[in-house]
């Protein structure tokens, strides 16, 4: 067996329309609990090195 082959052309509009989903999406980000500073959800802060009110990071 070969590579695939379709038996009719797409459009380009039918093309088109399945590559624009490719856009960048801005990333979320939330208040850390204990300074407040802008972080991704679900991670340690860089920041402070806290992660759900409790320290992982020591800080100098």
């Amino acid at each position: 067996m070969g590579a695939i082959c379709p038996k009719n052309k797409h459009s380009k509009a039918r093309r088109d329309s399945r590559r624009a989903n490719w856009k960048m999406t801005a990333p979320n980000l939330v208040k850390c609990s204990e300074c407040g500073a802008l972080m991704m959800p679900h991670r340690v802060c860089k920041s402070c090195g806290s992660y759900n009110k409790k320290e992982i990071i020591a800080q100098n």
